[in-house]
């Protein structure tokens, strides 16, 4: 029964609602022990607010740590694009498997290799690397669609930049496009703001930093390019006279490029149910591209890391028991 995603998600949905509720044994209790269990509400505030702090230190390590990283994804970028032809000291990877092969497999397994690289025209770095990347990851490429796919073709990096020391929590994603037919902007960015500070009116549902909003950019396409509008006829018939026309309007049309166009809501003007949901879903994945496509895109790319996403689940796609608590109820 446990197994069920329906039973699971009707009982987290009671669990929620329980948070926050009072409970008849609380009511039974003296008075002066209820005096006592406020005082530890009071402390636990308390642990809220350090909890925040701590979290706003893990930003700052991040921070320090994308510098770190930044040289060796630069490298990476040059190699993709062509900019720079790694050594075949770099090249050398030892497979898991070699170590059972005689020399002469070996041997055969190179020349067939190199009698297949002849036959090839020689491509310059690594060809559709990110649409590759995209097209492996089943959040992204639930996103793609037909027409996106010869853009993407043009995208060379994808970098995650921190909010300065100082200022208010956020990370920017920014997309780098080689010159194409379909927009003039060489980087397209997305930019999430964060908050670690736990809600006066409901101080106990602090969980880390939660998304505030996000902004996305003004992508200026070419002429007739814009794959996010798409052009419909539709008859209309004049009520009086009984003549049909046919009319052409410009409507959205599904595309990986409405990424870059979130929907915006403001404290004083939040937004709707419907909004509230396409944000969560968004942040998803804005966070899956920060913490796991661009550190780890070479490993999507090969499929290797899919591998590994998969382990974390079993034979019956539930998670595992570490990672979600209903299940071990």
């Amino acid at each position: 029964m446990m197994q069920n995603p329906q039973i699971l998600a009707a009982l987290q949905e009671r669990l929620d609602g329980l948070v926050g509720s009072p409970s008849g044994y609380m009511e039974s209790l003296p008075k002066v022990v209820k005096r006592r269990v406020n005082a530890l509400k009071n402390l636990q505030v308390k642990c809220a607010h350090i909890e925040a702090k701590f979290y706003e230190e893990v930003h700052e390590l991040e921070r320090k740590y994308a510098a770190l990283y930044q040289p060796l994804f630069d490298k990476r970028s040059d190699i993709i694009k062509a900019v720079y032809e790694p050594t075949d000291e770099e090249c050398e990877w030892k497979q898991e498997d070699e170590e059972e092969l005689t020399d002469e497999m070996k041997e055969k397994a190179k020349l067939e290799d190199e009698k297949k690289d002849e036959e090839k025209e020689d491509p310059k770095g690594i060809p559709e690397f990110w649409l590759t990347v995209f097209k492996n990851v089943d959040l992204l490429s639930e996103m793609l669609q037909e027409h996106d796919e010869p853009i993407l073709k043009h995208l060379q990096d994808i970098k995650v930049k921190f909010s300065d020391a100082g200022q208010p929590m956020s990370f920017t994603l920014e997309f780098y496009f080689e010159r194409n037919d379909f927009f003039t902007n060489t980087v397209l960015t997305k930019t999430y703001k964060m908050r670690s500070e736990p809600d006066e009116s409901d101080p106990f549902s602090f969980d880390g930093p939660e998304i505030m909003g996000c902004t996305g950019c003004t992508i200026d396409w070419t002429k007739g390019k814009n794959v996010t509008l798409k052009t419909i006829k539709k008859k209309q018939k004049h009520k009086g006279r009984g003549t049909v026309r046919t009319v052409t309007k410009t409507v959205p049309n599904d595309s990986f490029f409405n990424f870059f166009s979130p929907p915006e809501g403001t404290d004083w003007l939040p937004l709707d149910e419907d909004s509230e949901a396409v944000l969560a879903a968004d942040f998803e994945i804005g966070h899956f591209i920060r913490e796991r496509i661009v550190p780890r895109a070479v490993l999507y790319f090969t499929g290797e890391a899919i591998e590994d996403d998969d382990d974390d689940y079993d034979e019956e796609g539930e998670e595992a028991d570490d990672e979600v608590g209903l299940a071990e109820i």
